[in-house]
């Protein structure tokens, strides 16, 4: 078992539901990411959430944070619905890949690095595959650094990696499995803790993806 922590976790959180998902079947194993294999747009996150994606089966799906990036996508016009409930709810995303830097819920919503390291291989796959993306937005300073980590394990990227700031953009020169390095923009995460702080208003992730996609026209 190469991550017991989460394995622990994720399947704790599964036998012991909150009143609200009880008598639910938890997904509870790692998750995969979602989204239109010809996108252009990859979205990082952190990891699916215990309660949402790690229930449902479907990267952000089924939790505040997964309403508040579709509504950002279906306003930018990469979602035909703008909440995110559950695997069959009929969501579709038209240029726009969702994934994570961590396949399984960690405790506290903090991985360690060792995890994240042994995580950025399924992320690797994915880039592989997804060969046309040319911005990634970075949702959280954990995915901010995750994504520029795989960058230098293969290679693709060198020198110190850029401060996290939301809204942040930053074009890198370098070559991953033979395609250029995308744009990433940098934004909060949209978890409840940064939406009910007033960190995050609904106005500055809407920003992000308009961002996006002046980039892919």
């Amino acid at each position: 078992m190469v991550c017991p922590r989460l394995v622990k976790h994720r399947e704790e959180v599964a036998e012991n539901p909150p009143a609200r998902f009880r008598g639910e079947k938890y997904w509870a194993k790692p998750l995969p990411g979602f989204g239109d294999v010809d996108a252009r747009i990859l979205v990082v996150g952190l990891a699916p959430a215990a309660h949402g994606g790690n229930r449902t089966g479907r990267m952000f799906t089924g939790d505040s944070s997964g309403n508040t990036l579709m509504k950002a996508l279906y306003r930018a016009g990469y979602a035909n619905i703008d909440t995110s409930v559950s695997a069959d709810d009929g969501l579709v995303l038209k240029d726009v890949y969702l994934t994570a830097v961590v396949r399984c819920p960690p405790p506290a919503n903090k991985p360690t690095q060792q995890e994240i390291s042994n995580c950025l291989p399924y992320l690797a796959e994915e880039l592989k595959i997804l060969r046309n993306i040319c911005v990634a937005v970075a949702l959280g300073r954990v995915a901010f650094e995750g994504l520029f980590k795989l960058f230098k394990r293969e290679k693709a990227f060198e020198g110190k990696t850029p401060v996290f700031r939301h809204g942040g953009t930053y074009r890198v020169s370098g070559f991953l499995y033979g395609r250029p390095l995308p744009i990433i923009i940098a934004c909060y995460h949209p978890s409840r803790q940064n939406t009910n702080t007033g960190r995050l208003r609904q106005e500055m992730i809407d920003a992000v993806f308009l961002r996006a996609r002046e980039f892919v026209g």
